[in-house]
C-alpha cells in the first residue's frame, strides 16, 4: 500500500481547518498511520524544503513553516500520492479548482494551507525526515474490503 506525507501548514492550523482536512482524507477512504502536532525547527524546515533553497522565497517559506505549529501526517492508500495531490489542488489557490483543499480554503501561494508529497520517492524521503519508524503505525482498517477489490 502506498504512503504519502501530508502537512497542514501554520495557516491551516491557525484557521482551525485540521478536522476538515483530516475528514476529507478519511472520507476518501485513506488510512491515517501517523500524526503529530509540532512546532518545526529551522533545521527540519530547511531539510524539508532543500530542493527550493535557491528560490527567492526560500527563507520566507522556512520562516513561515516555523512560525506556528503544523500537523504532520502519514496517510496510506492505493495511489494516494497522485490522488492526494488532486485533492489538495494547485499550489496557487487562485488556480486551484473548487472542491480542492486549496481551492476551498487557500488565500495565496504563501498561505496555501497544506503540503503533500509530489511523488512516491519524495513521500518516502519526507516521511523518514518527519517520523521515526516506530511512530508510523501498521494496522488493518476493517473497511478495506469495502474499498479495495
Amino acid at each position: 500500500m502506498e504512503r504519502t506525507f501530508i502537512m497542514i501548514k501554520p495557516d491551516g492550523v491557525q484557521r482551525q481547518l485540521i478536522g476538515e482536512i483530516v475528514g476529507r482524507f478519511e472520507k476518501k477512504g485513506f488510512k491515517l498511520v501517523a500524526m503529530k502536532v509540532m512546532t518545526v525547527s529551522q533545521e527540519l524546515a530547511e531539510k524539508h524544503y532543500e530542493a527550493l533553497n535557491d528560490k527567492p522565497f526560500f527563507s520566507g517559506l522556512v520562516n513561515f513553516i516555523c512560525s506556528s505549529p503544523v500537523v504532520a501526517m502519514v496517510w496510506e492508500g492505493n495511489s494516494i500520492v497522485s490522488t492526494s495531490r488532486q485533492m489538495i489542488g494547485a499550489t496557487d489557490p487562485h488556480a486551484a479548482a473548487p472542491g480542492t483543499i486549496r481551492g476551498d480554503y487557500g488565500v495565496s501561494v504563501g498561505r496555501n494551507i497544506i503540503h503533500g508529497s509530489d511523488a512516491i520517492e519524495t513521500a518516502k524521503r519526507e516521511i523518514s525526515l518527519w517520523f521515526k519508524d516506530e511512530e508510523v503505525n501498521e494496522w488493518d482498517a476493517t473497511l478495506n474490503p469495502w474499498l479495495y477489490e
